[in-house]
């Protein structure tokens, strides 16, 4: 058992050795993970809470990890009562659509927390008071200017305190919150701020509308919010093609939300890395729970992406779906709309392929915890492989080709130490190279704090 990978994050080895699982070992191991909750969901569902009447119980959320910590420390600070019960277990006492923020207004610092950063910036339109937004140096070079420019139509004022279009900002909400909003939106650089305006839908007495102009940024995030907020009672429609959306209150109730009990999936961008390191191995099977047809996450159809490089997928009647390493994979040529948090997962599983993939689809991995694209190939370029930038002129796509006969998985290869620039993602995709590549350390791994705080261990479970 690799003992490294089961310390507490604080006492973990920077940088941190990957152990390697060799062939005869990789084909003797059945596995199977249940990540933590999904981030994407657990922070929908903690804002609709808050924002709902009464005591909403939330079951399964994430809430051991810092994006989780800073937005429940945002809720409560913009008036929400907060309980932890247990790991997953949340109780939330809503504000009944007004955040009770005193006149003098209230300042969040979400860190690098983007989710919590752009919902709990649409939510001002519904605060009694000024509330400033703020994070650290990366948050402050993250875009938010697209969302804010829309915010004056809702009865907000904003004040940029930095860099115009970037946090920090001040927004002043309305005296009295507007009643109906009917949006036109260009193409966005996040789907977070669809999301983030779908939300308010149900506190305002008309609802909101949107129309969305230009390409439609990551579809099945603003699927997963109408769906999310059609469960918990509001009333949605949509156009096929998510062009028009409209969200408003529960039919023939007052604006707002009932309270509401609600399970957390496992994190389908989590699972990735688990389903990856099944397919990366071959003959190993590795499986997760619980994200099966019926999952709200894009990302739960990573898998398909794996069968098309040659692995096997299988999925149980308990919605375990488990994937098994072919003896060879296959490159592929994929587009990642639909599932951009995956990318740098399948970046690292084309490492392994003879030949060359191709990737597209990756316009929003510029904005993330990092520039993921240029992390990608800084850190594959470490192993030979070669990352080529605006393939065929597509500026969103990049190639990946190993160097001939393949990455060096000698014991002697020699050592590699990848940078993780306080990306969790960028932590847990290179991971996967270390399980077949000898000699691979990975920098920063408490980064993984973020979303995923038992990665580590989930991963050393692979080689017990």
């Amino acid at each position: 058992m690799p003992s490294e990978l089961l310390s507490p994050l604080g006492s973990l080895p920077d940088p941190l050795p990957i152990p390697t699982i060799h062939a005869q070992r990789a084909s003797a191991i059945r596995a199977v993970v249940r990540p933590p909750g999904s981030k994407s969901l657990t922070n929908r569902a903690l804002l609709l809470a808050a924002l709902a009447r009464g005591e909403s119980r939330l079951h399964g959320a994430l809430t051991q990890a810092d994006d989780a910590e800073r937005m429940l420390a945002a809720l409560a600070a913009l008036g929400a009562s907060v309980s932890l019960h247990a790991p997953g277990e949340v109780t939330v006492r809503g504000v009944n659509g007004r955040w009770p923020v005193a006149r003098e207004g209230v300042e969040l610092n979400l860190h690098n927390a983007g989710t919590a950063t752009r919902f709990l910036a649409a939510a001002t339109a519904l605060a009694a008071g000024p509330v400033t937004i703020d994070g650290n140096a990366r948050m402050r070079q993250r875009p938010i200017g697209e969302l804010a420019a829309v915010m004056p139509s809702l009865g907000v004022r904003v004040e940029y305190l930095g860099a115009h279009g970037y946090p920090p900002l001040r927004l002043h909400p309305p005296r009295h919150p507007v009643k109906h909003a009917a949006l036109e939106l260009l193409t966005t650089k996040s789907s977070q701020f669809i999301s983030a305006l779908l939300m308010l839908g149900p506190w305002l007495e008309g609802g909101i509308t949107l129309r969305l102009r230009g390409e439609v940024t990551s579809p099945p995030y603003i699927a997963m919010t109408l769906r999310l907020l059609d469960r918990l009672g509001a009333v949605t429609r949509s156009s096929e093609d998510l062009r028009i959306l409209r969200v408003g209150p529960p039919d023939g109730a007052a604006p707002g939300l009932p309270p509401f009990d609600y399970l957390v999936e496992p994190d389908a961008s989590g699972a990735t890395y688990f389903w990856a390191a099944g397919a990366v191995l071959p003959g190993a099977c590795v499986g997760v729970e619980a994200l099966g047809a019926e999952s709200l996450q894009g990302d739960a159809a990573f898998p398909t992406l794996l069968r098309r490089m040659g692995a096997t997928v299988e999925t149980d009647p308990a919605d375990t779906v488990r994937v098994t390493g072919p003896d060879e994979l296959v490159r592929i040529d994929a587009d990642m709309t639909d599932m951009p948090d995956a990318a740098m997962t399948i970046a690292a599983v084309c490492a392994f392929t003879p030949g060359r993939s191709v990737l597209r689809g990756l316009r929003t991995l510029r904005v993330k915890e990092t520039d993921r694209v240029a992390a990608i190939q800084n850190e594959l370029r470490k192993l030979g492989v070669r990352v080529e930038l605006d393939v065929a002129e597509d500026p969103d796509a990049l190639s990946i080709t190993p160097p001939d006969g393949g990455i060096d998985c000698s014991p002697t290869a020699p050592p590699v130490e990848f940078d993780t620039y306080d990306d969790h993602r960028m932590a847990m995709s290179m991971a996967l190279i270390g399980l077949r590549r000898p000699n691979c350390f990975i920098r920063d791994p408490g980064c993984v704090r973020k979303t995923y705080p038992g990665f580590w261990a989930d991963l050393a479970g692979l080689c017990l």
